[in-house]
């Protein structure tokens, strides 16, 4: 698989180089669907294919209309199975990926999740140079068990040591990186989305701008739905409560969460509707936040790209990208307090929803996109030095072997 014809122009403004073959591995793919990494391989791919380069991106079929879609925003898309168990799935479809990959080889690879650790040096005995974002700090979540946790602290070590970069989307990432492994990473978060403040959609649920409070999370210990869930119960809230997600593997974790409600919460389950969920952030009285382990957040982003004031749980990573425009909260008594407020201050929340997007206009696509592209051309230039530093050695051997027969 090759790349298209060097020489390209990018837009107006940007500098002509030579364009790349570049794989996207490791995520559910796209259209974008579930996460974090599945939103950055669209966000990213698409302008990565829109500047001129040819992107592959390793899609998990999963029985729906687009198992079938070969090509989405100018990316190439390569549907492949996984197998339908939570510690199975990710590994199942990489090592597929990864054996497509090398029988198909790019100039460039990102991989997605250190958890895919063990396919790298197949990567590298393909002469494929290829980063490795590691996302958050995976070990720490509890659905995984004590094996889980133990098999993705070796991960870490793996992709530290195979990698030909790292990629961090936070600081906090990016320190702890440094700070457990002597190891530096590109810090590259993701973009916050400008979303409009629309609200024809949202009579559909029955709601009104202003008239209700958010979450958006899958249904993880983690994420603190259920302590979102409890605090907003034992506050005084008057509008209620909106969930939006589940998670599949969850089942007893999702009951705890729906028995911890009262009639003023309500559950949508996931909303794919794009647009009907961008209507929902901006309409939000508040919006609340519990992710706690996985770096910067597209569900974060996505509410200051809305202007909505938010309450988050309070560690590094959200405070990060919240500065002093949210609220932080540690439980579920604290949350309560929060909520109370934000209803009977509503000045307060307008200004900090202005503030809100003030924080999010410095997490733009477009930069993000300037950095995957500049970490891709170092990686391109170091593996063709690479293989001239092997064809040199070559060459001198050669001559060496010719002195001797001589």
């Amino acid at each position: 698989m090759s790349g298209a014809e060097p020489g390209f122009t990018r837009g107006a403004g940007q500098r002509e180089s030579e364009s790349l073959s570049i794989a996207l591995v490791g995520t559910r793919g796209v259209p974008a669907h579930y996460g974090g990494f599945e939103t950055c391989v669209e966000e990213v791919g698409a302008r990565l294919a829109d500047r001129g380069h040819e992107v592959v991106v390793y899609c998990r079929k999963h029985g729906g209309d687009t198992d079938s879609l070969a090509n989405y925003r100018g990316m190439s898309l390569v549907q492949l199975p996984a197998m339908r168990r939570r510690s199975l799935e990710t590994l199942s479809h990489t090592a597929l990926s990864v054996a497509h990959l090398a029988r198909h080889r790019t100039d460039v690879a990102v991989v997605f999740n250190c958890a895919n650790a063990p396919f790298l040096p197949v990567l590298r005995a393909r002469g494929i140079p290829f980063a490795t974002h590691v996302d958050g700090l995976e070990w720490q979540r509890a659905k995984w068990g004590t094996a889980g946790q133990r098999y993705y602290r070796a991960a870490e070590k793996l992709s530290v040591r195979w990698s030909g970069a790292l990629i961090a989307d936070a600081v906090g990432i990016a320190e702890y990186y440094r700070n457990t492994y002597a190891a530096a990473a590109d810090l590259i978060a993701y973009g916050a989305p400008v979303v409009g403040s629309k609200s024809d959609r949202l009579s559909e649920l029955d709601l009104i701008v202003d008239g209700y409070h958010l979450v958006v999370a899958r249904f993880e210990p983690e994420n603190h739905v259920e302590e979102i869930v409890k605090g907003f119960v034992h506050s005084n809230a008057a509008l209620p409560l909106i969930v939006v997600g589940s998670a599949p593997y969850a089942d007893d974790y999702t009951r705890r969460i729906h028995n911890a409600a009262d009639g003023r919460v309500r559950f949508l389950g996931g909303v794919w509707d794009q647009e009907l969920l961008d209507q929902l952030y901006s309409g939000a009285r508040t919006y609340l936040h519990g992710h706690s382990v996985g770096g910067t957040n597209p569900s974060l982003l996505r509410a200051i790209g809305a202007g909505t004031a938010t309450q988050a749980f309070d560690v590094g990573f959200n405070r990060e990208v919240l500065g002093s425009s949210g609220r932080y909260f540690s439980g579920p008594h604290d949350l309560a307090l929060l909520i109370d407020k934000s209803e009977s201050d509503v000045e307060t929340v307008i200004e900090r929803g202005h503030a809100a997007s003030r924080e999010a206009a410095r997490y733009d696509w477009d930069d993000v996109t300037d950095k995957y592209e500049d970490l891709c051309r170092r990686l391109a230039a170091s593996g063709r030095s690479a293989v001239s530093s092997v064809r040199q050695d070559a060459l001198v051997a050669r001559g060496a072997e010719s002195d001797v027969q001589r």
